[in-house]
């Protein structure tokens, strides 16, 4: 894959908006075995924020997918070392692994759910392997925003519903 190829229809497109579409779509059809390679590859590139933007994209929509099964963890423990280098790629990993373990039935704290980003406490409310009472009670009362609270509360209901 070379990014910085252009094609005609694209000439237009800054370069770094044509890498980042060639990343995604890169990351969205790579096989798990060459997953980290491309990660690091995509990290190496010379635009950091945009190049950490393209694996966050692709953390994000590739967890969910494993969330609640057994593979998760290794896939975690192999991304981690691709995505030392990058602060928010560490932090975005840590709270999907927090997910993972609310999903699973994990041991948490309360500290871990409260302190968490906004977008840890949106994702919390909104995933539907996130079934856990005490986790959406404690979200319901105490999340950062009156959305998170509100979204929290809906969940709590409907978990009550289904159990």
């Amino acid at each position: 894959m070379d990014p910085n190829t252009p094609s005609p229809a694209d000439d237009r497109e800054p370069a770094e908006h044509r890498r980042f579409a060639r990343y995604l779509e890169a990351l969205e059809t790579v096989a798990e075995a060459d997953e980290a390679g491309l990660v690091a590859a995509v990290l190496d590139d010379r635009d950091a924020l945009m190049a950490d933007s393209a694996v966050s994209r692709h953390l994000d929509r590739r967890a969910p997918a494993l969330l609640g099964g057994p593979a998760f963890t290794e896939w975690v423990r192999t991304l981690a070392d691709v995505v030392a280098g990058s602060d928010f790629l560490t932090l975005r990993l840590r709270e999907w692994s927090l997910l993972h373990s609310i999903a699973r039935g994990r041991p948490w704290t309360a500290d871990e759910l409260t302190e968490a980003s906004d977008w840890f406490q949106r994702t919390a409310v909104t995933t539907s392997a996130v079934t856990d009472p005490g986790a959406l009670e404690l979200l319901a009362r105490s999340g950062r925003t009156r959305r998170v609270r509100v979204a929290a509360s809906r969940r709590l209901r409907e978990v009550g519903r289904a159990g």
